[in-house]
């Protein structure tokens, strides 16, 4: 009973072999996914965040319906900064020929490979992360926007300013992924 040690052939010993010992492609492909899949979730997040009060807002003040609808574009620029991210990452996943055989060549350069499955990795999820906050952030000020355009129509284009700079984040964050994941590129056979 209790822990014991896995003492067989196929066991992984520590944390560098369990990371070695995943395809660098399935790291690709999971930075890819957490990428578009958070920034996504971000957009969503500040639509719902930026929705609930331009409709509860509207009540009070009917003529902000469509004005504060630039809120909405906000949040969803975030989804599309992962979906711009996923299109370049997946530009640097070669076709995996060269693993379909399943014995690689005798000089295959692995640190490449690696480095190149790592950064597409980091980058994405760099970038995932960062939208989710750009677009909570980003729906807290469209928000704020709403709530404060219904009382005083003169506050609209100071507080969309702070909104902009809010969708600065997802901006910074695609940016920072490009240069992440510009010299990955994997080994071709």
């Amino acid at each position: 009973m209790g822990y014991e040690t896995c003492q067989g052939e196929y066991c992984n010993a520590s944390y560098d072999e369990l990371l070695t010992h995943v395809s660098p492609y399935a790291w690709a492909y999971m930075g890819i996914a957490l990428g578009l899949g958070l920034s996504v979730v971000g957009a969503a997040w500040g639509i719902w965040l930026t929705g609930s009060s331009l409709v509860g807002a509207a009540v009070k003040a009917p003529r902000i319906r469509s004005k504060n609808l630039i809120s909405v574009i906000f949040c969803e620029a975030t989804a599309i900064y992962g979906v711009i991210l996923a299109i370049l990452l997946l530009s640097k996943i070669g076709d995996g020929s060269e693993v379909k055989a399943g014995v690689l060549p005798e000089d295959w350069n692995y640190n490449q490979w690696y480095f190149a499955g790592y950064a597409l990795f980091s980058s994405g999820v760099g970038v995932g992360l960062t939208n989710v906050a750009s677009g909570i952030s980003v729906g807290i000020a469209g928000s704020s926007c709403a709530l404060a355009d219904a009382q005083d129509a003169s506050l609209f284009v100071k507080i969309l300013i702070v909104e902009i700079f809010a969708s600065a984040l997802g901006i910074f964050g695609i940016i920072v992924g490009i240069i992440q994941s510009n010299d990955a590129e994997f080994p071709s056979a």
